[in-house]
């Protein structure tokens, strides 16, 4: 899942009863207005337990269950910092009824439309998605999900082998699957994820998708396709893993960072024997479509 976080609201899984949970949960807001500090806090702060993660011009939202909050570890994680912060309670609510109440559909020019369930079907594209997303990160209204809908489309997904690491709810995957693809890995470190993308995939008649909960490539496979919108620090830990099984000429879609942080991405790539094919900004977000070279 992203911590480039597509809304301020917080989703829980469904229970057995087909009830939403409704727990308190403890909403901090942390003074910093450095992107990359930020970036570093939040990879920490879900090490602990938070998620639905929003920035701001000059701070840094998280929320965490009441039952997992621990001032003493959160003290001692911003003290080297310096960080202050404020709290507060958030009593329960339907949270999955807040969202049904301002949900629109993103529409992708003509190629795809992503929707929830409650919406109209939707004309004039080539594909429609139907995503609920509950906690899971992936409803196209980022600018990242929407720029690797986009590009994908640069690419001939007919019988390909797919890799979407950080799938999200998986909208990629599914997306992969309408355009073609015959073999698709989906894989999450978070197993809400998981349960999100099979629910979305059955919800969409999808055959082919497989999700496993996993933090880290698979070993041992080649794929044709790769697509990975997560955030900077774990793309350049991986890069080396995922040129690595991916098949010469194959194709690295990558997003889940800025724009003035491309270099950063395409230096380590061509370390790697990936070169850059297409790029796109939205937002200030960028998305690259890169291709390994066929000599190792």
């Amino acid at each position: 899942m992203s911590p480039a976080d597509e809304a301020g609201l917080f989703y829980f899984q469904e229970g057995k009863d087909n009830h939403y949970r409704m727990e308190n949960y403890i909403e901090i807001t942390i003074n910093s207005d450095q992107k990359e500090q930020n970036e570093i806090l939040i990879a920490l702060l879900s090490n602990e337990g938070y998620d639905g993660f929003e920035e701001t011009e000059s701070a840094l939202k998280a929320c965490i269950p009441e039952y997992e909050f621990n001032k003493e570890t959160l003290d001692e994680l911003l003290q080297s910092f310096a960080l202050s912060y404020q709290q507060q309670f958030i009593a329960p609510k339907n949270w999955n009824a807040e969202w049904e109440s301002s949900y629109q559909p993103v529409i992708v020019e003509d190629i795809a439309a992503v929707r929830a369930h409650f919406h109209e079907p939707i004309k004039n594209v080539n594909h429609e998605i139907i995503i609920t997303p509950k906690m899971s990160f992936g409803t196209g209204h980022h600018a990242t999900t929407w720029q690797m809908i986009k590009l994908m489309q640069q690419v001939n997904f007919t019988t390909k082998k797919v890799f979407d690491f950080g799938c999200g709810t998986g909208v990629l995957a599914i997306l992969a699957e309408k355009m073609g693809a015959t073999d698709i890995l989906a894989t999450d470190i978070d197993d809400w994820c998981i349960d999100n993308t099979n629910e979305n995939a059955l919800m969409n008649d999808c055959k082919h998708i497989k999700a496993v909960q996993s933090d880290v490539p698979p070993a041992g496979e080649l794929f044709d396709v790769i697509l990975a919108n997560i955030n900077r620090h774990i793309l350049l830990q991986f890069m080396k893993q995922l040129s690595s099984i991916l098949q010469p000429d194959g194709y690295l879609f990558i997003s889940g960072f800025y724009e003035d942080e491309n270099h950063l991405l395409l230096d380590e790539a061509a370390k790697h024997s990936l070169q850059l094919i297409h790029s796109s900004q939205r937002q200030n977000w960028s998305c690259l479509m890169l291709q390994k070279t066929a000599a190792i």
